[in-house]
């Protein structure tokens, strides 16, 4: 079977749907690897280089020319040629016209964040992006949804057959599942400068990811330490604004530019990991807190307890008190530590890659018919 990917973010994207499409293209070919994969984008490839062999661009000069318009339209046509038998859009969006091909069609959509916290995006994007899952979600012969909360949204807001959604969940990167290693440990532990203990957020630097609950948290537990890593937004200067003010500054660090295996590393050294967003698709760093072994703080409702299940500890996210009252209790008890760790990592055998694999090919079988 030859299958097509919409690739652009895999290739161009180092952070988010990039990693998604990224894992998808690396698990499935690890683990079927009897079928033909071709991964198409507008551009050389940037990122992800280890599946550039799967890389394939606009045939045509119009193509080459207007790279988003062949995105959109023009790669029908190479599909066809190709001969592909199903093409997943990875990241929210299908062809326009690829439904008349008879080329089977699977698109996972991600969130519908923009239209239940519209507050956070431009309103021309919000337009945009309405137009696009709206129409993609319509368009494919099975919708695969990020989590049981993308599901239904889908339904309730995009009136989307929830016969045709497939909740299919993500992956982690391999790195954090890799063996301990301890002189890696503190080889990293020594050229950031880092404490024997510290509180660990990873993710973007922005207001949705809500940084500043965990700063105010943390600015209440005398000594405590939090190591932020993320690409950083304006709102960062407003987190390090409140670290001046509340006598944080000093135990406050940003990073960023960190590699898959540093910031797995991280996570082992952590000694707590939080995640406090008020809204996600996912919520991989949960995910990597868990695989890592390392017990994690997030948010109560939403998609978070999907991901967490019982090993994670939940608060909410506009509680700095409530948030402090946890860490407190979880940096001065070492066992509950332990017991939290143990079952994330129980927890975390339910994204394994296998698994995650099996879930995806099913869900291709009945794009199929088959």
């Amino acid at each position: 079977m030859r299958l097509g990917f919409d690739a652009k973010r895999a290739f161009h994207n180092a952070t988010g749907l990039g990693n998604y499409s990224r894992d998808v293209l690396r698990i499935l070919q690890a683990r079927r690897p009897e079928h033909a994969y071709v991964a198409y984008t507008p551009r050389p490839p940037a990122a992800g280089a280890g599946l550039a062999p799967l890389a394939r661009g606009p045939a045509g000069i119009v193509g080459r020319v207007a790279p988003s318009l062949w995105r959109q339209v023009g790669i029908v046509r190479d599909l066809v040629r190709d001969g592909i038998d199903l093409y997943h859009g990875l990241s929210n969006e299908l062809p326009t016209g690829i439904e008349r091909t008879g080329i089977a069609t699977v698109v996972t959509i991600h969130d519908l964040i923009f239209e239940r916290h519209p507050e956070l995006y431009a309103p021309v994007d919000r337009r945009i992006y309405r137009l696009k899952f709206r129409s993609s979600a319509r368009r494919a012969r099975l919708v695969i949804a990020a989590s049981a909360e993308t599901k239904r949204d889908l339904v309730e807001r995009y009136g989307v057959d929830a016969e045709k959604i497939r909740i299919v969940y993500q992956v982690c990167h391999p790195a954090f599942r890799a063996p301990r290693d301890p002189a890696a440990e503190e080889a990293l532990r020594a050229r950031l400068g880092l404490p024997a203990s510290f509180v660990l957020q990873v993710g973007t630097i922005e207001r949705r990811k809500n940084l500043l609950l965990t700063a105010r948290a943390v600015a209440g537990l005398d000594g405590v330490h939090l190591v932020a890593v993320g690409r950083p937004t304006a709102y960062a200067r407003e987190v390090e604004a409140f670290a001046r003010g509340a006598g944080l500054a000093g135990r406050l660090r940003m990073l960023r530019g960190l590699t898959m295996a540093e910031i797995a590393t991280l996570y082992r050294l952590a000694t707590v990991a939080t995640y406090p967003s008020f809204v996600e698709g996912f919520g991989i760093p949960v995910l990597e807190a868990m695989a890592s072994g390392t017990p994690v703080v997030t948010t109560r409702g939403g998609v978070f307890p999907e991901v967490g299940g019982d090993a994670a500890v939940y608060v909410d996210p506009d509680a700095p008190e409530e948030l402090r009252t946890v860490l407190a209790r979880l940096l001065g008890d070492p066992e509950e530590r332990a017991r939290r760790g143990a079952a994330g990592l129980a927890r975390s055998e339910r994204f394994r890659d296998e698994v995650i694999a099996d879930e995806l090919f099913r869900a291709y079988a009945e794009a199929l018919g088959r």
